[in-house]
């Protein structure tokens, strides 16, 4: 390989030529001065915390996972157990036995974002290496085996009777494919997103890294559904149909104070997908985006016009909201909320 094809294969230029593996803060740039001149607009940074009552914050940070999700009705959301740190792995595993739970299961901090030390644990001695590592309360969720992912954005007006899906975006977990002479990390190597992530997969797979993959076998990398974590995310609007946004308007009329986010679920078909019959595995609210735009086929400008019109849906419901009587957040409030959050992800 030759030195300047070196240096354009180098985890610098893959981020720099992609602006999907920009940092989180160049996206938002271009929206701040319109977060401030709705703020003033609302007479509250916070304004958002309107958008949805039911949710700390709307769904902004600090929320907890787990109350969140419990809203969520049941026939459409996955056993979870919220578990309160610090506790011994002997009372984990009795938690888990006592709700008829089984390996392989997902732990997650019930605060947290971006994929923040979410693992698939195989056996009780993955969770005990789990237990030694995680410093806040966390979710024990059933694994939902089921073969699509996606996250499906549902905006509602206070005003409205009904709502609407406006996004939808199909996740492709991190995978290589083999050609029958390359080995797992040559395969890795000469792929530019798994390439980013070899700090990890070094470790999750040293044993195998020599391992030659017949031709055509697929070997996927990572299994959880996060774009920090490797998966391409992908633009499904073409799936957005009116019988999708009633079936998604009834699932979000059962849940309390919800008019604006993000469903994270899986689902068996793109039939069973547009009737509503899904596994949802996490509902974010306001904090959460079309995460559609992270298609490499969009570009930055197409992206950031996406997330004005985001932010200019999110102001109206809770413009709304407020003249109901719903009040904003106190900017010593929303100020206390934020620290929280901070310190508590940051251990």
């Amino acid at each position: 390989m030759t030195l300047l094809r070196q240096v354009f294969r180098s985890n610098f230029f893959i981020k720099l030529r992609s602006w999907e593996y920009w940092p989180f803060g160049i996206l938002q740039a271009p929206l701040f001065p319109y977060w401030i001149w709705l703020s003033i607009k609302s007479r509250s940074l916070f304004f958002f915390s309107a958008s949805n009552p039911g949710i700390l914050m709307g769904g902004m940070f600090g929320e907890s996972k787990f109350e969140v999700l419990e809203k969520v009705p049941a026939k459409v959301r996955p056993t979870t157990l919220l578990i309160k740190v610090p506790i011994t792995n002997e009372a984990l595993v009795n938690q888990i036995n006592n709700h008829q739970l089984s390996f392989p299961l997902v732990f997650k901090p019930d605060l947290g974002e971006r994929g923040w030390k979410v693992k698939i644990i195989n056996n009780n001695r993955q969770a005990e290496e789990y237990l030694k590592q995680i410093k806040i309360d966390f979710l024990v969720q059933e694994h939902v085996d089921l073969p699509l992912e996606f996250g499906v954005f549902y905006i509602r007006y206070p005003s409205e009777n009904s709502g609407r899906v406006v996004s939808i975006v199909g996740k492709e977990m991190l995978h290589v494919t083999g050609d029958g002479r390359q080995s797992l990390s040559q395969l890795i190597e000469s792929n530019e997103r798994a390439k980013l992530q070899w700090n990890v997969l070094k470790h999750t797979y040293k044993k195998e890294l020599d391992l030659v993959l017949v031709a055509n076998q697929k070997m996927e990398l990572v299994p959880i559904g996060n774009h920090c974590l490797g998966t391409k995310f992908l633009n499904y609007n073409h799936l957005i149909t009116p019988k999708l946004s009633a079936s998604f308007d009834l699932i979000s009329k059962e849940i309390d104070g919800f008019y604006f986010g993000r469903f994270d679920l899986r689902t068996s078909s793109l039939k069973t997908l547009e009737n509503g019959e899904v596994k949802i595995v996490e509902l974010n609210g306001c904090g959460a985006e079309p995460a559609h735009i992270y298609d490499p086929a969009f570009s930055f400008v197409e992206a950031v016009k996406v997330l004005f019109i985001h932010w200019s849906n999110m102001y109206r419901i809770s413009a709304e909201n407020y003249k109901k009587g719903i009040p904003y957040i106190s900017f010593r409030e929303g100020k206390a909320h934020y620290k929280k959050f901070k310190t508590l992800t940051s251990s």
